[in-house]
């Protein structure tokens, strides 16, 4: 059994051959990604069954998230900066499900078995000293994230509902009040929970940058299977309580760049958008930006209209939209065709957020206009792959 690694336990950082051995055993580990948090969860229950009262009774999200969360820590064990930063946000954020200092120990315990069964003969003693060090750093960074966080906020706010709009069958707009002070700016995304799936966590992009009365709206659509959705747009109504999670993130226009910007939205992804303009009018930005709205009707161009009062009021501001499904020929083409019939731009920055999809072909068609890879901002959870297609 592998020995409980301690927070903090390595304080000089890893080696050079450290990192070639952690990544070396990721690709024995890596065949087995799906059985991994099957049997990290198993032996993490087993051998402490209080924690599982921290988790909700269906795991298949959380799975997702270790592999995922693991596989970041992995690349980044070179990119110390980087790899803090990460961790940290992790610790802040995991104070909402009650994590624990003494918690790492068990969890850094668990997680060296399990990487050491699918490891097999891969697995070393020195493979293992490498990952009991690089659990370490991580865990410390986690932990002392968390406890400083806890001297200045709460883990979670409760927000109560007070506006609930459906804006399409499958669609609501969202307005809470959180009932103590909730500081993020506009851009970043919150994690809700709801009180039909307590313990189960969804992250949404506030459509709003920080606003006087502190209200947040959220643009919900339902998803096929999706329960927390579905109940926010179909069974919520104004006075549930949801709880928020700390803000994540770090999208945002820069205020001290002087490059004209350009914002593609579609579906949802408008909400990003939308509080990323509201924040730079808070920041006093004077850039050229155009902004691309796309839906598939005319009735989820929701907000479009707010958007245009504030283009009259700010000549800096220029808004277009677009419509893919809807039955007027004259009208009807798609957010990147629109995007692709209004450039060239010199090299502006470029914000994407919708659906993973559109998001991959906007970012093709302002990188063949000569937009640099590096000016291409979008939703963290969407990977770039300007090569395909």
């Amino acid at each position: 059994m592998a020995a409980a690694p301690e927070p903090g336990a390595a304080g000089a950082g890893l080696s050079g051959h450290d990192i070639g051995l952690i990544r070396a055993s990721r690709a024995a580990v890596e065949p087995h990604a799906a059985a991994l948090p099957v049997r990290f969860y198993g032996t993490l229950f087993s051998r402490y069954p209080q924690v599982r009262e921290l988790f909700p009774p269906d795991m298949d999200v959380q799975h997702d998230r270790l592999v995922r969360a693991l596989l970041l820590i992995v690349d980044l064990v070179d990119d110390p900066a980087n790899l803090a930063r990460f961790c940290g946000d992790l610790g802040r954020d995991h104070r909402k499900f009650g994590t624990l200092s003494g918690h790492y120990a068990a969890v850094g315990e668990c997680l060296l078995d399990t990487l050491e069964h699918f490891a097999g003969p891969a697995w070393t003693p020195q493979v293992a000293s490498a990952w009991t060090r690089a659990y370490g750093m991580a865990a410390q960074a986690m932990d002392q994230a968390a406890v400083a966080d806890a001297a200045r906020r709460p883990a979670v706010w409760h927000a109560p509902i007070v506006q609930h709009v459906r804006r399409g069958p499958d669609l609501a707009e969202i307005t809470v009040r959180p009932e103590q002070p909730y500081t993020f700016t506009g851009g970043q995304f919150v994690s809700v929970e709801t009180p039909w799936r307590p313990k189960v966590w969804r992250y949404f992009s506030p459509a709003n940058a920080p606003r006087p009365d502190g209200t947040i709206t959220f643009y919900v659509r339902a998803v096929p299977g999706g329960r927390i959705s579905s109940a926010l747009v179909g069974q919520a109504v104004v006075g549930d309580v949801l709880r928020l999670g700390m803000p994540l993130g770090e999208l945002a226009i820069d205020p001290a760049s002087h490059r004209d910007v350009v914002c593609v939205a579609g579906g949802t992804g408008l909400a990003v958008i939308r509080a990323l303009v509201e924040q730079a009018l808070l920041d006093g930005a004077q850039r050229r930006v155009d902004l691309f709205v796309g839906a598939r009707t005319a009735q989820e161009l929701y907000g479009l209209e707010d958007l245009l009062r504030l283009s009259q009021r700010h000549r800096w501001l220029t808004v277009r939209a677009a419509i893919s499904d809807e039955d007027a020929r004259l009208t009807r083409r798609s957010l990147v065709e629109a995007l692709a019939e209004s450039g060239p731009w010199q090299q502006p920055d470029a914000y994407l957020s919708g659906p993973a999809p559109m998001i991959r072909a906007a970012a093709r068609v302002l990188h063949r206009t000569g937009v640099p890879f590096e000016q291409l901002h979008h939703d963290p959870f969407v990977q770039l792959d300007l090569l395909d297609g």
